[in-house]
């Protein structure tokens, strides 16, 4: 299970900005993000009983996270949803990877699911429950959980809205700041709302904040370890631009190596002349 919030290409120069809760049993095992080998590079956290991910960013820019939805017809042994959101993640694009999801989700071997994939280009969410269906997220805050995409029934949709858009959602650092403290709520009482979920063995578990700027050093990446309410939020930012990063130098250099060859070039012409 998953609360989420997706301010998409509303805050200046970033498209993309995220706020999510991770609900899972306390027990699963779990590492932190970090960089993964292969290609694409990316960053992401790892479930260790299953080997696959919930949420993560790659070297194209594509963030890629899967929430949990209800479906009637659920396999005796469903593929883990984590694995192919791990696999989304050797896209180059949104719609390479939603088309991705899409296809597999419609061979019925995975239990319901919700696909959120976007880039600086464009955004979808694919409902993979009784229906498969690939819905577009458009300008603006959205939020998703275990349903469909601002879903008008759930009540910690309609909680996180109130009380995120009591501000003013118009820069990345206004954004980090309120989410950080709405996703940090608790029930403080019975019937209280909140983003938090407190269980005995079933709970919100980590948080994760993500800033997808125009420009790699204004990407920002952080996760609390834990239940935000008491865990603080780590900087992961380094590793988040590490990836973003990737090749990024050398096409710079060759472009630059293209551009002093055609003006070496135009010079040899002039010479000639």
């Amino acid at each position: 299970m998953c609360m989420m919030a997706i301010l998409y290409k509303i805050a200046g120069n970033t498209p993309i900005l995220i706020a999510s809760n991770r609900d899972e049993f306390f027990n699963r095992p779990t590492q932190a993000p970090k960089i993964q080998s292969g290609s694409p590079r990316a960053v992401f956290g790892t479930d260790l009983k299953a080997g696959g991910t919930w949420f993560g960013v790659n070297q194209h820019g594509v963030f890629v996270t899967v929430t949990n939805r209800p479906k009637t017809m659920v396999p005796a042994e469903p593929r883990s949803r984590g694995l192919l959101c791990r696999e989304l993640l050797k896209t180059s694009n949104t719609q390479e990877a939603a088309e991705r999801a899409a296809k597999e989700l419609a061979t019925g071997a995975y239990a319901g699911a919700n696909y959120v994939c976007a880039d600086a280009e464009s955004a979808v969410v694919v409902y993979g429950g009784d229906r498969i269906e690939v819905v577009e997220i458009k300008p603006g805050l959205h939020l998703l959980s275990n349903g469909d995409l601002d879903d008008p029934n759930d009540p910690r949709h309609e909680f996180v809205r109130r009380m995120l858009t009591l501000h003013t959602l118009d820069s990345a650092v206004t954004f980090l700041a309120v989410a950080s403290r709405v996703f940090s709520r608790k029930p403080e009482v019975v019937g209280q709302r909140g983003a938090i979920i407190t269980g005995k063995d079933y709970g919100t578990i980590s948080s994760t904040l993500l800033a997808l700027a125009n420009k790699i050093q204004q990407s920002t990446y952080q996760y609390a370890p834990g239940p935000p309410c008491d865990r603080s939020y780590d900087d992961l930012s380094a590793l988040l631009r590490q990836v973003l990063s990737t090749g990024k130098s050398k096409k710079n250099k060759n472009d630059g190596n293209g551009k002093n060859n055609a003006k070496g070039k135009k010079k040899e012409a002039l010479k000639k002349k």
